[in-house]
């Protein structure tokens, strides 16, 4: 596997996980926010499970494209206001 490769994937997936770690559900679970930012959380946290899976088969294209769009997903409900954030993190374009 390439080197930038192996570095992005890495990247990628240590930034999924801290996001999960970071990001904060904000409206309550019982409302119809709440259920969407549930959602948006199960999304990434399989998206971040699929990257791993890829990577013990050997497929670190679809690892990268796994982790990448788990982000993407943590990174619109932060954009909508359905998790906080800590400032001054890194991690989100809010």
């Amino acid at each position: 596997m390439p080197a930038d490769l192996q570095e992005k994937t890495d990247r990628y997936e240590r930034m999924l996980a801290d996001a999960l770690d970071e990001a904060e559900t904000r409206p309550p679970a019982d409302t119809p926010l709440g259920t969407a930012a549930a959602e948006c959380r199960e999304m990434a946290a399989s998206y971040l499970d699929d990257g791993r899976h890829f990577r013990e088969d050997d497929d670190p294209v679809n690892a990268l494209a796994a982790f990448s769009y788990g982000y993407g997903w943590l990174d619109a409900g932060v954009r909508m206001g359905l998790f906080a954030v800590p400032a001054g993190t890194e991690l989100f374009t809010v």
